[in-house]
């Protein structure tokens, strides 16, 4: 039995990882005419590394079936470590997206576990009760002492919510400022921007066009300004876009493996890239005043909230009437908002990615919180130049 060469497999199970995932988005798009499950996002949203990888020419499902088989055993070859622990999860993650390919009915608990890589659970309410009273505790060291938790929120983002007039020249400024910052802490971005793109109609609140070069934005939604801090971390800096900009370096100096350019991928792989996101703030330290501290804990509770609203709608089976009210009783969100998480959680193959928003979240909150000031270099090298399930991220220093 020939002795594992750890960097060897490594550089060569990075590239037929990553020719197969980008190789599976095209067959899908091929053989389903834009009819199959998979929506406009595709597989792999957004892939810069076509010339340093390119997809893997498939003719059918049963070759991916048999990539797959032949990964799952090199992947058996590895020590126990995070490497073989994020391997197996996005192997599983891919087959399960395979039989949904292929036309399998899974369930949505098989989605959840199988292709997100989390726990087919709703957030316990006793969680989500406990995140309500630290809420209501920042709300009245900030001022906000009269009336309901429902209302002292609505009151606060109504008062602080910013003009459509001052939507741009805010998004223009907490982005330098968020890039001042990433350039420092995180990793040097060059020259690369967002422009602001305003949007309505759509079920999302923002989302990175990296190649466009625009953050799409909502506009169905009114926002603080703290609400754009969160979104300018979560899309640009520290978040997507400077993750994207990370993996392609790395993945061309060689030092990352080629999987690195699959950060956007709608696998297990979603979990860390949306955990990064929405932990982009505080990766930037940049928590400033108490507005900042009430729309964190906000965005948690709308986050926890979401998740459990879409196991009760699509694992439950609970009627839209009663998931449109739990919403509107747990997450104290505009109803533009709550009707698009219905609407998200509804779709076959991105419905369940819901759920990467909290799990993400929590995975990446629970490692920053524990590492310590001297660790943080490889922290940063751990998160952003290596891919991971979060199962594989908990395994930090393993």
């Amino acid at each position: 039995m020939q002795t594992h060469d750890r960097t060897v497999n490594d550089a060569q199970i990075g590239r037929q990882l990553t020719a197969l995932t980008t190789g599976m988005d095209h067959l899908e798009r091929r053989l389903s005419r834009g009819h199959g499950v998979l929506d406009s996002e595709g597989l792999v949203p957004i892939y810069l590394g076509s010339e340093l990888v390119p997809p893997l020419d498939l003719q059918d499902w049963d070759a991916v079936h048999r990539e797959l088989d032949t990964l799952e055993q090199q992947t058996a070859q590895y020590p126990d470590s995070p490497r073989r622990t994020f391997l197996t999860d996005m192997l599983r993650s891919l087959r399960t997206a395979t039989r949904l390919f292929e036309g399998e009915e899974l369930s949505f608990r098989e989605k959840l576990e199988g292709l997100v890589g989390v726990p087919a659970a709703p957030v316990r309410d006793e969680e989500l009760q406990a995140m309500h009273a630290e809420l209501d505790s920042l709300l009245t060291q900030a001022g906000m002492r009269s009336g309901s938790l429902a209302e002292r929120i609505q009151r606060w983002e109504e008062e602080r919510s910013l003009d459509a007039a001052q939507l741009e020249s805010t998004f223009t400024d907490l982005m330098a400022q968020a890039q001042a910052r990433t350039d420092t802490m995180i990793y040097p971005t060059g020259d690369y921007t967002m422009q602001l793109n305003a949007l309505r109609g759509v079920p999302f609140t923002a989302r990175c066009n990296f190649t466009a070069g625009q953050m799409d934005l909502n506009v169905d939604l009114s926002f603080t300004r703290a609400a754009i801090k969160h979104l300018v971390c979560h899309e640009v800096f520290p978040g997507h876009s400077t993750q994207l900009l990370y993996t392609l370096d790395k993945a061309k100096s060689g030092e990352s493996t080629a999987d690195v350019l699959l950060c956007t991928a709608n696998a297990v792989t979603g979990c860390v890239q949306e955990g990064i996101g929405d932990q982009g703030v505080h990766l930037l330290d940049w928590v400033e005043d108490q507005d900042d501290a009430v729309h964190v804990q906000l965005r948690r509770i709308r986050s926890a909230s979401a998740t459990s609203a879409a196991w009760y709608q699509m694992g439950e089976g609970w009627a839209e009437d009663r998931v449109l009210q739990f919403l509107e009783t747990y997450s104290f969100g505009q109803r533009a908002w709550i009707e698009g998480r219905v609407r998200f959680a509804s779709y076959s193959f991105r419905g369940p990615f819901i759920a990467s928003y909290w799990f993400g979240n929590e995975a990446v909150r629970e490692l920053r919180e524990r590492i310590t000031d001297e660790q943080r270099p490889e922290f940063i090298r751990f998160l952003y130049g290596q891919m991971h399930s979060p199962r594989s991220l908990s395994q930090f220093g393993a």
